[in-house]
């Protein structure tokens, strides 16, 4: 399934600075940064139960917001884009 995660950390302290590098480090090994704090993750539903938590367990909920938007498997036909696209489809092959 296709889920897009966003967040927005407080950033204001030295302790918010350093949960947003951990929050985007978290989502970079998990998915492909789509805007400055909107990743793109394919992921399974084990994989979506450990991120939700990885991230939970980094963010203040007093002061921080983490959203995400599950858009399942036929994520193709819900997707539009209006600008710049830098042409990922997230099920292709990814070679590093």
């Amino acid at each position: 399934m296709l889920v897009l995660v966003t967040y927005d950390v407080n950033t204001e302290t030295p302790e918010g600075k350093r949960r947003l590098r951990l929050v985007a480090r978290a989502c970079v090994r998990k998915g492909r940064r789509v805007q400055s704090s909107v990743f793109e993750c394919l992921l399974n539903s084990a994989e979506f139960i450990s991120l939700k938590h990885e991230l939970s367990g980094i963010v203040d909920q007093e002061h921080d917001s983490l959203r995400f938007y599950n858009l399942g498997n036929e994520y193709r036909s819900k997707i539009e884009v209006i600008g710049t696209d830098r042409g990922y489809d997230p099920s292709d092959t990814l070679m590093i």
